[in-house]
């Protein structure tokens, strides 16, 4: 028996997308990649090497089942949800160069209620004349290459009472900034929600919905020079250079206390988490 060829290969695995989102739509795989196949008269030999993680899963954070989070799995994102704030605890989603635009925009949709979570949930009345936006955590425009995805990025799940000019400022700014990066560097781990400080908070509403007292981002990027960074955004209005809100994602993982890019190998996690320079991503 002869081999004409050996291939050595990573493991990778893609991240699926719902067939509500097929090729003919826009809706593409979120990560992936041609596999290498040697061929051979009679077979294929494989060298194996240390797998590289999930790529579907980099960007969740490790779960937490005592905390009592339920874990919502939509076209475009991942969420962490809180039954006793109304709120997630996260949401986490990739974004690729390929899904910074698409031919789904907003117009028309509203937010709506999230029936796949018990009552009492947020709901459109709780924001009436509260003062505060619906502020989207994975962003509406990160979801307008699926309609499947756009329309779902519109769940109260996904939302959170934000400072409407914080929600169309500096946040919004860095949203932005997040859809460039993707096309900068082709692909981008995306981790973001409310955090809520000790004490009693303000309540929305007759579900009363918490209202956060600051949001946290965190974005990670691979590739030949792996690189993650964080934010932190207080809910308030401002208009402040992005840098004023960076932290490393070992401060934010302290804030917050959530484990982000576990699936990341150790080495790798240890370095990214551990600095913050706005300048490397700029």
């Amino acid at each position: 028996m002869t081999v004409r060829n050996v291939v050595a290969i990573y493991a990778m695995a893609l991240v699926p997308v719902l067939s509500a989102c097929n090729m003919s739509t826009g809706g593409k795989p979120l990560m992936g990649g041609d596999i290498g196949r040697g061929e051979t008269e009679d077979t294929v030999v494989v060298l194996e090497k240390e797998p590289l993680p999930d790529m579907a899963d980099i960007a969740l954070p490790a779960f937490r089942p005592a905390s009592g989070e339920q874990i919502l799995r939509r076209t475009a994102y991942t969420v962490s949800y809180n039954k006793d704030t109304r709120l997630p605890n996260w949401v986490a989603w990739n974004l690729t160069a390929d899904h910074t635009d698409g031919p789904f925009k907003r117009a028309g949709l509203k937010f709506r209620e999230d029936v796949d979570v018990p009552e009492p949930r947020a709901t459109d009345r709780d924001y009436y004349n509260s003062g505060y936006d619906r502020g989207h955590m994975c962003p509406s425009a990160d979801c307008k290459w699926c309609e499947a995805a756009q329309s779902e990025s519109f769940l109260f799940t996904n939302a959170c009472p934000q400072v409407q000019g914080l929600n169309s400022g500096d946040w919004n700014e860095m949203e932005i900034m997040c859809r460039r990066w993707a096309e900068k560097y082709g692909s981008l781990y995306i981790v973001c929600g409310p955090i809520l400080y000790d004490g009693k908070h303000k309540r929305i509403g007759k579900s009363k919905v918490v209202v956060p007292d600051a949001f946290f981002k965190v974005v990670l990027r691979l590739g030949d020079n792996p690189s993650a960074i964080g934010f932190i955004y207080k809910n308030m209005s401002g208009n402040r250079p992005k840098g004023d809100y960076v932290n490393t994602v070992d401060e934010v993982e302290r804030i917050t206390g959530y484990d982000f890019f576990p699936a990341l190998p150790d080495d790798i996690e240890t370095v990214v988490e551990a600095d913050a320079d706005i300048d490397d991503w700029l």
